[in-house]
């Protein structure tokens, strides 16, 4: 059920360095109009181009609308020629789970073991991009300040879901193969599918995975987790409301590449202007 009730939690006083490539910008949200104009991205992507099913509410709106929100800091990339919200991510803190009563991530996944590890964590969510704007430059512009965000918090662990779309398992079964045989995480950091929706992701040997096939069925956003040194937790979760599937994804900040730590989680050093 959609609820409504604004949380007075949120405090839209946390700003980021600023971060620009060409005419996008990344900011995060400074106002409730803000985070409307995310939740309208986000109904147009998950809902009118991917297939996820609305509430009564949400449809009425066309807004993906959720009071998880209200706990969180809401990323923006910014089309600033057309004043135009073109990109967003979630982020949700300890403390902010704490006050809202848990992670969003733990509705599919037990993370137990993530909750446990010491520090700062935080769990990333709701990331879409608009498609006129699925371009290398605007991903690496919210992969940016997704490592700003993660410097600023001085956070030690990430994760959230990753998504395929649709719940057609074997449409995926090279990339969910691979993710299994190479990427899954070490036992003390390895999530798990609870048990209802529960989705093996061996489904085909090691000896018998196409790299190149992986690749391509591989959604681009966890492509990108990869690359900064992502694993993947146990058995994937087949989320037929949102049609998707979904796999939890861990990122340690001491796991991730010199090379990527300096292009996303540094922006006051990285020269490269993307």
């Amino acid at each position: 059920m959609t609820n409504l009730v604004t949380a007075p939690f949120r405090r839209f006083s946390k700003t980021l360095p600023h971060l620009t490539a060409g005419q996008l910008e990344v900011r995060l949200a400074r106002s409730e109009e803000d985070v409307k104009a995310a939740q309208l991205l986000r109904y147009e992507v998950f809902y009118e181009e991917c297939g996820a099913q609305p509430d009564e509410t949400i449809a009425l709106l066309k807004q993906d609308i959720t009071d998880i929100d209200n706990f969180c800091d809401i990323l923006l990339v910014i089309d600033r020629n057309h004043s135009k919200i073109v990109g967003t991510y979630r982020f949700m803190l300890r403390n902010a789970a704490h006050h809202y009563g848990g992670y969003y991530t733990a509705n599919e996944f037990d993370i137990s073991k993530l909750v446990a590890f010491p520090g700062q964590i935080m769990e990333l969510g709701r990331s879409c991009v608009h498609k006129d704007y699925r371009t290398k430059p605007t991903m690496q512009l919210l992969w940016r300040g997704v490592g700003a965000y993660i410097r600023m918090n001085e956070v030690n662990l990430c994760f959230g879901c990753g998504s395929f779309m649709g719940t057609d398992v074997f449409l995926y079964k090279q990339a969910l193969s691979y993710l299994y045989h190479y990427h899954l995480a070490p036992s003390e950091l390895r999530a798990r599918a609870l048990r209802d929706r529960y989705q093996e992701m061996n489904l085909i040997p090691k000896n018998q995975i196409n790299p190149k096939e992986a690749m391509r069925q591989m959604p681009a956003l966890i492509k990108g987790y990869l690359r900064v040194g992502g694993f993947i937790g146990e058995g994937a979760f087949v989320d037929h409301q949102f049609n998707s599937i979904d796999v939890c994804i861990i990122v340690k900040r001491e796991m991730v590449t010199e090379r990527y730590s300096q292009r996303y989680t540094d922006p006051f050093t990285s020269k490269e202007d993307v």
